[in-house]
């Protein structure tokens, strides 16, 4: 198994080297938490593939598909069904989309990071709703306002390290 690990990491490596125009002009956009402040990777292994550029944080993997994958359209179709099973997005882009249209490129990885819900409720299920707040408790000192005092730890805080700094601060 290591052998195969280090094969696929050595490629990896080959192909950050041996970048497209494509892939260059996305990553400018994409490193350096640049997006929505997710960190990608590049050229990343994830089990036996490696995906051209992967978030952890949002499970997203992008692809950019040369014209050569316009032979391979179901071997891609199968990779992405197996990412899909493994928990991964997958987000698929022609190099000629990249190259003329990075806005909209961009526009599109960015909704795929922020989905409607973070915890998507399984089909079928229902949301359970509260029962209201009980009102404020005059008895336990709920509802009387506190309108210009500080609670201690923040009249703490503002009196530390007020002492004389020769003006300096």
């Amino acid at each position: 198994m290591p052998a195969k690990s280090s094969t696929l990491q050595l490629h990896s490596k080959r192909l950050r080297r041996d970048e497209t125009d494509a892939e260059r002009k996305l990553w400018m956009r994409l490193r350096d938490r640049q997006m929505n402040g997710a960190k990608f990777r590049r050229q990343q292994p994830i089990g036996r593939y490696i995906v051209d550029f992967f978030c952890s944080e949002c499970r997203l993997v992008i692809e950019l598909d040369g014209g050569h994958h316009a032979d391979q359209i179901q071997a891609d179709k199968r990779r992405t069904e197996l990412l899909n099973k493994a928990g991964y997005r997958v987000l698929r882009f022609w190099d000629n989309e990249v190259l003329t249209s990075i806005d909209a490129v961009l526009e599109r990885i960015a909704d795929a990071m922020n989905p409607p819900h973070p915890h998507p409720l399984p089909p079928g299920a229902r949301v359970k709703k509260r029962a209201p707040s009980p009102p404020p408790s005059p008895s336990r000192g709920e509802g009387i306002s506190r309108a210009g005092r500080k609670s201690p730890l923040t009249l703490a805080l503002s009196l530390k390290g007020r002492g004389n700094h020769g003006g300096r601060r």
